[in-house]
């Protein structure tokens, strides 16, 4: 492979879900113009086809699919549809992801809880071994898990939610040691302070915003489409020899 080929996604199918806004929308849109038919995925269909028809209309490939991945059936549904319409699988981005509750870590509820545990942890778990399964049908793939880096360092008010990324990571290096040998890479995002509707608890209170700038040494946010190139390279040749890593993307907030 070429030095300038090493990151072309021509023919490589590609599943991104929590994919209709922020940074799974970057991604998705990076994909595409690399090459890649790309799966659009979240919740709402209809926020998945307005993603998914704009990067058509911009030349690329893409088609909308809507899976909640807090429910077993949905993931068991999008699966399926992979495997009947493409027959295969290159390239899974886990983005989706939940944070109900902003506040103390002991006033957390057992539905808050639960509800983050089984998108976080249940929901990324099972997207990473049924695309483990259909990624070793066709000899191999790359996942990509967008973790945080409240999953090193918890964040303030974000107790569970920290916890089930630090359960991410964990899953990562687990998932990557095992599938080595199929050829199917597993790697981790994990995004410091980036300006989407997700984050808005942290974005929008100028007071809260201040503060955690204050521990970012670039001194900014991150825009989403910070975080694509090194989904990018996580999911192509130029990663090749990568796996069980985990990348902060986070203006070097975990170096403070």
């Amino acid at each position: 492979m070429s030095n300038k080929d090493l990151f072309d996604l021509s023919g490589k199918v590609a599943l991104i879900t929590g994919a209709s806004r922020g940074i799974g929308e970057s991604i998705a849109r990076t994909l595409a113009n690399y090459g890649a038919h790309v799966i659009v995925s979240s919740r709402k269909l209809d926020g998945c086809e307005a993603v998914a028809s704009s990067i058509r209309e911009a030349g690329g490939s893409a088609e909308a699919f809507a899976c909640h991945i807090g429910e077993m059936d949905q993931i068991d549904a999008v699966w399926a549809h992979i495997e009947a319409t493409h027959g295969k699988l290159d390239i899974l981005v886990n983005n989706a992801a939940t944070n109900p509750h902003f506040g103390p870590i002991e006033t957390t509820d057992v539905g808050a809880f639960q509800k983050t545990v089984d998108v976080n942890i249940r929901g990324y778990f099972f997207m990473c071994s049924k695309g483990a399964q259909l990624m070793k049908k066709g000899g191999g793939g790359a996942i990509v898990n967008v973790a945080s880096v409240n999953g090193v360092a918890p964040g303030h008010f974000q107790g569970i939610y920290s916890i089930t990324k630090a359960a991410v990571i964990s899953m990562t290096k687990a998932f990557a040691k095992e599938l080595g040998q199929q050829n199917i890479r597993v790697n981790a995002l994990l995004p410091g302070l980036t300006d989407t509707k997700f984050a808005s608890a942290l974005t929008t209170n100028d007071s809260i915003k201040k503060q955690a700038l204050t521990h970012i040494p670039m001194h900014r946010m991150a825009d989403p489409d910070e975080m694509a190139g090194t989904v990018l390279y996580l999911v192509s040749g130029a990663s090749s020899y990568t796996t069980g890593t985990c990348i902060n993307v986070d203006g070097g907030y975990l170096t403070v």
